[in-house]
């Protein structure tokens, strides 16, 4: 699951006590901002392990403080609390917290047994990388149908818009069908940030556009 991370934040992001979707936008992806931040000193890790599964070659290994459910859960808490001290609404705290929850349960439908619970086995995931023909239109369903949830209810102007659909098909894309690296370097995570941090700016000026 790449794109589809974002579903959840352009559905609440249509109700009048969310945050504001680049907020939400963070929320949907911080698991990951985290894995690739913590990747880069060590404390978690993956590596490159061609036919691990038919769609993405990386073993992600090691990663019990981002991807457990536990860990997942622990993030969420903090990002809620964050969001409360700025807000101090409870009702988008609350909102908040379950998008970054909501990533680690859409995790488990794609990915091969390599979440955990609490940091150690068992390992657990659907195993939906295995199924590129469910897998892909589920994604472009998830996140598309999502899109347009949110804007038939936000309104916002087109060409905001169109651009963050298509940065999302792009990135999307670029996942499914780039080439692969040989390892996994400091650049796997400088990318990452690249693409997440383009996607959220994208999502401020949609929702800066908005109307409703």
């Amino acid at each position: 699951m790449f794109i589809g991370h974002w579903a959840p934040a352009l559905v609440v992001a249509t109700s009048k006590n969310a945050p504001s979707l680049p907020v939400l936008f963070i929320a949907a992806q911080l698991v990951d901002w985290a894995f690739f931040l913590l990747l880069i000193f060590g404390i978690e890790a993956m590596r490159v392990t061609p036919g691990i599964s038919a769609m993405n070659p990386m073993d992600l290994y090691y990663m019990p403080f981002t991807h457990s459910l536990l860990g997942s859960s622990i993030w969420a808490a903090g990002f809620g609390m964050l969001v409360y001290a700025f807000s101090r609404n409870q009702s988008a705290a609350v909102i908040a917290a379950l998008v970054v929850q909501s990533h680690w349960f859409l995790d488990l439908l794609v990915h091969v047994p390599d979440l955990t619970l609490a940091g150690r086995e068992p390992k657990l995931g659907f195993g939906l990388w295995n199924h590129p023909a469910i897998e892909m239109p589920l994604e472009l369903v998830l996140t598309f149908g999502a899109l347009w949830f949110f804007a038939l209810r936000a309104k916002p102007k087109r060409l905001p818009l169109l651009v963050l659909a298509a940065l999302l098909l792009a990135f999307q894309a670029i996942n499914w069908f780039g080439p692969v690296e040989p390892e996994v370097s400091l650049g796997t995570s400088l990318l990452a940030f690249v693409a997440f941090g383009l996607v959220t700016l994208a999502s401020w000026w949609t929702a800066s556009s908005a109307s409703a």
